[in-house]
């Protein structure tokens, strides 16, 4: 006998939201008809709608304003884990309006984690710089960074609300143009969920690595904390020329 797998009303109803956006071509930012239109329109109650407009929030689809209403929430900024461009770069060329609050900036001798990254010894002099990234005004990204100071003394006297760190790296005749890193899952801590305007214990994406200039010589070591609602990571996959590939 045949087995049949209904949809939940939640998830019907939350298919329905994403077609009315697609079918009526609706722009990022664009408001979407109050909860009673809604429910009158696919005769759904208005508790099933909530829980549905409540997981496209998660997802990141939408967002609402208290008092205002809800709204087609703007694309996801998209990362490439196959290049070495700084965040500043990332994010304006992606045509967001990119903020920075500097939370933490001094220069300090290195710990032996540090000096294990950056390949320096313990006790040496690194640059360390914190902070928040804001896109279209929401944070979405906490981010720390060490640089190994004697590469750049001086780094300390920029501002980095509105410089790029990695331009004024360049400026120095320092250029980060590889390295490796890391990207997991964590759960935000009272701070980080402060800074990032999210309930404590939420999912966060977690980011590590180390660049290097040319010669493989380590420029920096970067830990960052980033909402999945605001940035998703990419990569490209190659199949080398002759090679078989079982599926």
């Amino acid at each position: 006998m045949e087995q049949r797998h209904s949809i939940s009303p939640r998830d019907e109803a939350l298919e329905r939201i994403k077609c009315y956006i697609a079918q009526n071509r609706l722009a990022p930012r664009t408001r979407l008809p109050g909860e009673r239109e809604l429910c009158a329109l696919w005769g759904v109650n208005r508790a099933t709608l909530r829980s549905a407009i409540q997981r496209l929030i998660k997802e990141g689809r939408l967002y609402s304003i208290k008092g205002s209403g809800t709204y087609v929430a703007p694309p996801k900024l998209e990362r490439s884990l196959q290049d070495a461009k700084s965040t500043s770069e990332s994010v304006r060329s992606a045509g967001f309006v990119l903020q920075n609050k500097v939370l933490d900036v001094r220069v300090l001798e290195c710990s032996r984690s540090v000096s294990q990254k950056l390949q320096i010894p313990l006790g040496r002099k690194v640059f360390y710089l914190s902070r928040l990234r804001i896109i279209d005004g929401t944070p979405y990204m906490l981010e720390g960074c060490y640089v190994n100071w004697e590469l750049c003394p001086g780094l300390e006297e920029h501002d980095y609300t509105t410089e790029s760190l990695y331009r004024v790296l360049n400026s120095h005749g320092v250029y980060p143009v590889q390295g490796e890193e890391q990207v997991g899952i964590t759960y935000a801590t009272e701070e980080e969920a402060r800074h990032l305007r999210l309930e404590e214990g939420d999912h966060l994406f977690f980011r590590s690595g180390v660049t290097c200039d040319r010669d493989g010589h380590p420029v920096d070591h970067f830990k960052s904390v980033a909402r999945p609602d605001k940035v998703r990571f990419s990569t490209m996959l190659h199949k080398r020329t002759g090679e078989d590939r079982d599926i």
